[in-house]
């Protein structure tokens, strides 16, 4: 291509390539998938290659007997009221008219026709075809083509299917003429034609927006004027049409449109790629406020917890508190000299001491402990049944918002989302399938009493023991051995205060010591 061109078109194709070069890698960085990357990569090569023309419409548009017409070849497609069009037809020039298949379904005729040397031409499938095969070869072209013309019928303009196929096109950025074929068919002088030509106009720019032309032919007509039938000509309507793709061909526009071609791909893959992004980003976004969210209900979880556990926790140093209370009046109303003969008695002491101090506060704390594991553990289950609800109710909008279309891909940002979200579904609903209060509550009860009732039975009995031995045993031995030398107002004043004293310091810090565990 470029040994035509002049120096300033050369440029123009190089600054092209380079912008397309960029486009490719971006998307390839972007992670955009690979149908569109060899969109991109066929319109690129087609820079090398002639002026392709594809022709596109319904299999009764007349497709076929207007590319003959265009072309002056009677036979050189097969005409028809049924499909005839079955594959994909490349038409080339070459010094005998043949046909040969090519890869994907596709067919190359060459013929001897002079503006074959110039373009290629591409008749294709109706986009109502029957085999849907036909319809996606068709769309495979549709980014590689540089003109397209799209034929409908006078006698059935602008369905349904060709609305749809009418969008794709425009998506590509690809610059359409509408051809209204069989125009012979309608009353002229009722208005039939006009009416069909407003309705075509008006339907396809409300669709696509700017539309290059619009023409109403009879192809049939313009074949047999080509072909011995002269007076013919003047009707069909072809002259118009063959002017405008004379003026479109030339040097210069042929050029035009074919940097058009592949920068129109580049310009819809990176809109398309931009919107994909934007999804992503509106996604994280989302998924953004969802943590915020689970991590404000979170920390108002701990607060109410903490707010509530103090409140539970304080009935349970009540209970220890008021224990505390009567060790200290047991102490002074035992451990004074009018109860000596008291103190010589052990047991006594000890079965007092249980009795009057201890008494049910073992009890009374497992059956607090309890009731705040208990609630422990249902607030616990609650919050993560919370949370799961949350995630679960997130992934149903994403997935309505997916409905009727695949997967996200392997290696895209909403593959690997929808993969971590499914992972922490799927060990939040494990987790929750697997919580058993009983068991859980158990194991906290059993570590509480393990800890509290350890030290009301070791740790409140050592301190009261040794206060006990200290008030009884031991120092009445020492007293004993020295009676002789103190007198009782020596003892009531000096020895029991002071072991009085050291009873209730021990029975303080054993309280304290199980209030902190």
């Amino acid at each position: 291509m470029e040994a035509i061109l002049s120096a300033e078109q050369q440029l123009l194709l190089k600054q092209t390539r380079e912008t397309l070069g960029d486009i490719r890698d971006t998307l390839a960085e972007s992670g955009a998938n690979k149908s569109d990357r060899d969109a991109l990569a066929d319109s690129v090569r087609q820079l090398d290659e002639l002026f392709l023309l594809v022709v596109a419409g319904e299999f009764n548009a007349g497709k076929s007997t207007f590319i003959n017409a265009l072309l002056g070849k009677p036979n050189l497609l097969q005409e028809g009221v049924t499909p005839t069009t079955s594959q994909i037809y490349l038409l080339k020039h070459g010094e005998n008219e043949e046909q040969a298949p090519r890869e994907k379904g596709v067919w190359v005729i060459t013929s001897p026709v002079e503006l074959l040397r110039n373009i290629n031409i591409v008749d294709t499938p109706g986009t109502n075809a029957i085999l849907r095969e036909h319809e996606t070869l068709t769309a495979d072209f549709i980014p590689r083509s540089d003109l397209v013309l799209f034929l409908t019928s006078a006698d059935r303009p602008f369905s349904e299917s060709e609305r749809a196929f009418l969008s794709r096109i425009k998506e590509w950025g690809k610059k359409i003429v509408l051809v209204v074929n069989k125009v012979d068919m309608l009353d002229e002088e009722a208005g039939e034609l006009s009416k069909v030509l407003e309705f075509v106009t008006q339907s396809a720019r409300t669709l696509v927006g700017d539309i290059a032309a619009v023409y109403p032919v009879s192809a049939r007509l313009a074949l047999k004027a080509k072909t011995g039938q002269p007076n013919l000509w003047e009707q069909s309507g072809f002259e118009p049409l063959e002017q405008f793709i004379a003026q479109t061909l030339d040097d210069i526009g042929r050029f035009r449109l074919k940097l058009l071609n592949p920068l129109g791909v580049g310009v819809k893959l990176v809109r398309k790629q931009l919107a994909a992004m934007q999804g992503d980003w509106d996604l994280l976004e989302t998924d953004a406020q969802l943590l915020n969210d689970i991590e404000a209900q979170m920390q108002f979880f701990q607060d109410d917890m903490e707010r509530n556990f103090e409140a539970r926790l304080s009935e349970v140093n009540n209970l220890l508190y008021e224990m505390e209370r009567r060790g200290d009046q047991f102490f002074d109303e035992t451990i004074r000299i009018g109860r000596v003969p008291d103190l010589l008695k052990k047991q006594y002491l000890e079965e007092a001491f249980e009795r009057e101090v201890v008494g049910e506060t073992p009890q009374l704390l497992e059956d607090r402990i309890s009731e705040l594991v208990d609630w422990m553990v249902e607030q616990d289950l609650r919050q993560w049944t919370a949370v799961s609800d949350h995630l679960s109710r997130r992934r149903q909008e994403v997935d309505h918002r997916l409905v009727g279309q695949a997967g996200p891909r392997e290696g895209t940002l909403a593959y690997d989302r929808q993969r971590l979200i499914d992972s922490i579904g799927k060990s939040t609903r494990k987790t929750i399938k697997g919580y058993d209060k009983e068991r859980e509550a158990e194991r906290i009860v059993s570590t509480a009493r393990e800890a509290v009732m350890g030290l009301t039975a070791s740790g409140v009995g050592a301190g009261l023991g040794l206060a006990l031995v200290i008030a009884t045993t031991a120092p009445w031995i020492d007293f004993t051995g020295v009676l002789a030398g103190l007198s009782a107002v020596t003892l009531g004043l000096f020895v029991f205060p002071t072991r009085r004293r050291k009873a209730k310091k021990e029975l303080e810090t054993a309280v304290e010591e199980m209030r902190h565990d």
